[in-house]
């Protein structure tokens, strides 16, 4: 986020710019805070998540290090996804439509 910026203005821009496509952001559904060790270091992530409408994207990405997947919700619950308690989330929320804060 740049400074000044809304985290949906944020998110949009990022949209464009990492996958080449025009969205529209809609409510907030989630807040997840989530606190792990990588490699020996600590981490604390806070997480937004919105309800996001896209256009025709590119998949691949214009970022070689980052990895973009679309997925329905079937194949969602097969996938690999961490933190696994943000996965089991949002399964319930596409199930119940409601907002909820994660503290994993």
């Amino acid at each position: 986020m740049n400074f000044g910026e809304s985290a949906q203005r944020a998110l949009s821009r990022e949209i464009q710019e990492e996958l080449g496509a025009k969205s529209e952001i809609g409510s907030l559904i989630e807040v997840c805070e989530h606190i792990y060790r990588k490699r020996g270091r600590k981490h604390h992530e806070i997480n937004l998540i919105f309800e996001v409408k896209v256009g025709k994207i590119n998949p691949k990405g214009k970022e070689k290090k980052l990895k973009f997947y679309l997925k329905d919700l079937k194949e969602f619950k097969k996938i690999y996804f961490l933190p696994k308690d943000l996965k089991e989330a949002l399964i319930g929320y596409f199930k119940n439509k409601k907002f909820f804060w994660q503290n994993f």
